[in-house]
Protein backbone atom coordinates (compact mmCIF):
# COMPACT_ATOMS: atom_id res chain seq x y z
CA UNK A 1 0.00 0.00 0.00
CA UNK A 2 1.18 3.32 -0.78
CA UNK A 3 2.83 5.41 1.54
CA UNK A 4 3.48 9.49 1.38
CA UNK A 5 6.66 10.13 2.06
CA UNK A 6 7.08 12.52 5.37
CA UNK A 7 6.59 15.57 6.37
CA UNK A 8 10.24 17.11 6.84
CA UNK A 9 11.07 15.02 3.31
CA UNK A 10 7.51 17.35 1.48
CA UNK A 11 9.19 19.85 3.08
CA UNK A 12 12.62 19.33 1.42
CA UNK A 13 11.21 19.14 -1.93
CA UNK A 14 9.03 21.85 -1.50
CA UNK A 15 12.27 23.73 0.04
CA UNK A 16 14.99 22.88 -2.71
CA UNK A 17 12.59 22.63 -6.22
CA UNK A 18 13.18 25.85 -8.44
CA UNK A 19 11.00 24.54 -11.28
CA UNK A 20 7.53 22.73 -11.25
CA UNK A 21 5.99 21.13 -14.35
CA UNK A 22 2.27 21.61 -14.06
CA UNK A 23 0.42 18.67 -16.20
CA UNK A 24 -2.98 19.24 -16.84
CA UNK A 25 -2.34 23.43 -16.43
CA UNK A 26 -5.57 25.54 -17.50
CA UNK A 27 -5.58 28.85 -19.02
CA UNK A 28 -8.89 29.24 -17.29
CA UNK A 29 -8.06 31.81 -14.38
CA UNK A 30 -11.06 29.96 -12.51
CA UNK A 31 -9.73 26.58 -12.37
CA UNK A 32 -8.18 24.97 -9.52
CA UNK A 33 -4.41 24.13 -11.88
CA UNK A 34 -4.37 27.75 -13.09
CA UNK A 35 -4.73 29.25 -8.91
CA UNK A 36 -2.14 26.68 -7.88
CA UNK A 37 0.27 27.65 -10.61
CA UNK A 38 0.10 31.25 -9.91
CA UNK A 39 0.51 30.85 -6.64
CA UNK A 40 3.78 28.62 -7.64
CA UNK A 41 4.58 31.01 -9.49
CA UNK A 42 4.45 33.74 -6.47
CA UNK A 43 6.26 31.95 -4.10
CA UNK A 44 9.25 31.60 -6.74
CA UNK A 45 9.01 28.56 -8.23
CA UNK A 46 9.66 28.66 -12.00
CA UNK A 47 6.25 27.16 -13.37
CA UNK A 48 6.66 25.55 -17.07
CA UNK A 49 2.59 24.53 -18.17
CA UNK A 50 2.04 21.30 -19.53
CA UNK A 51 -0.86 20.85 -21.73
CA UNK A 52 -1.31 20.13 -25.31
CA UNK A 53 -2.27 23.00 -27.64
CA UNK A 54 -1.25 25.59 -25.38
CA UNK A 55 1.74 27.63 -26.59
CA UNK A 56 2.16 29.28 -23.22
CA UNK A 57 0.58 30.08 -19.42
CA UNK A 58 1.51 32.52 -16.86
CA UNK A 59 4.56 33.75 -19.23
CA UNK A 60 6.16 30.71 -20.06
CA UNK A 61 6.29 28.71 -22.67
CA UNK A 62 3.44 25.07 -22.74
CA UNK A 63 4.64 22.18 -23.70
CA UNK A 64 2.51 19.62 -24.90
CA UNK A 65 3.76 16.83 -22.64
CA UNK A 66 5.95 15.73 -20.45
CA UNK A 67 8.12 14.00 -22.85
CA UNK A 68 8.48 16.98 -24.36
CA UNK A 69 9.77 19.00 -21.47
CA UNK A 70 13.74 19.72 -22.70
CA UNK A 71 14.93 18.79 -19.40
CA UNK A 72 13.41 17.09 -16.08
CA UNK A 73 11.86 20.07 -13.99
CA UNK A 74 12.65 19.39 -10.00
CA UNK A 75 8.78 18.35 -9.49
CA UNK A 76 6.26 17.04 -12.37
CA UNK A 77 3.03 18.53 -10.27
CA UNK A 78 -0.54 16.30 -12.03
CA UNK A 79 -3.90 17.99 -11.79
CA UNK A 80 -5.03 15.03 -14.69
CA UNK A 81 -7.72 12.13 -13.66
CA UNK A 82 -6.01 9.46 -12.17
CA UNK A 83 -6.64 7.24 -15.17
CA UNK A 84 -4.09 9.22 -17.26
CA UNK A 85 -1.01 8.85 -14.76
CA UNK A 86 -0.18 5.69 -15.99
CA UNK A 87 1.50 7.51 -19.14
CA UNK A 88 2.83 10.96 -16.88
CA UNK A 89 4.53 8.21 -15.03
CA UNK A 90 6.16 6.38 -18.63
CA UNK A 91 7.19 9.74 -18.91
CA UNK A 92 8.73 11.19 -16.15
CA UNK A 93 10.78 7.29 -16.22
CA UNK A 94 11.69 8.26 -19.93
CA UNK A 95 12.82 11.44 -18.82
CA UNK A 96 15.10 11.15 -15.33
CA UNK A 97 12.35 13.36 -13.54
CA UNK A 98 12.99 12.36 -9.46
CA UNK A 99 9.97 13.94 -7.82
CA UNK A 100 5.98 12.90 -8.89
CA UNK A 101 3.04 15.11 -7.28
CA UNK A 102 -0.12 13.30 -7.54
CA UNK A 103 -2.60 16.36 -6.63
CA UNK A 104 -5.04 15.96 -3.92
CA UNK A 105 -7.97 13.26 -5.53
CA UNK A 106 -5.65 11.89 -8.45
CA UNK A 107 -5.15 8.86 -6.81
CA UNK A 108 -3.31 5.72 -9.01
CA UNK A 109 -1.69 3.15 -6.68
CA UNK A 110 -0.08 1.17 -9.37
CA UNK A 111 1.46 4.14 -11.10
CA UNK A 112 2.85 5.96 -8.02
CA UNK A 113 4.33 2.63 -7.26
CA UNK A 114 6.14 1.74 -10.51
CA UNK A 115 7.31 5.22 -10.66
CA UNK A 116 8.78 4.72 -6.77
CA UNK A 117 10.30 1.25 -8.38
CA UNK A 118 12.10 3.50 -11.36
CA UNK A 119 13.70 5.89 -8.12
CA UNK A 120 10.73 8.69 -8.42
CA UNK A 121 9.61 10.29 -4.79
CA UNK A 122 6.22 10.41 -5.33
CA UNK A 123 3.58 12.73 -3.36
CA UNK A 124 0.46 11.33 -3.53
CA UNK A 125 -3.38 12.95 -3.54
CA UNK A 126 -2.05 15.92 -1.31
CA UNK A 127 -2.34 19.45 -2.66
CA UNK A 128 1.11 21.37 -3.51
CA UNK A 129 0.00 24.62 -2.44
CA UNK A 130 -1.73 23.48 0.56
CA UNK A 131 1.57 21.80 1.76
CA UNK A 132 3.49 24.85 0.78
CA UNK A 133 1.31 26.92 2.88
CA UNK A 134 1.30 24.83 5.87
CA UNK A 135 5.48 23.81 5.80
CA UNK A 136 7.25 26.63 4.65
CA UNK A 137 5.09 30.03 5.33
Amino acid sequence: MFKNPSTETIREILRTAKTIAVVGFSPKPDRPSYNIARALQDFGYRIIPVRPQLAEGLGEKAYASVADLPEPPDVVDVFRAPDAVDAIVDACIAIGAKRLWLQEGVVNEAAAARAQAAGILVVMDRCIWRDYKALLS
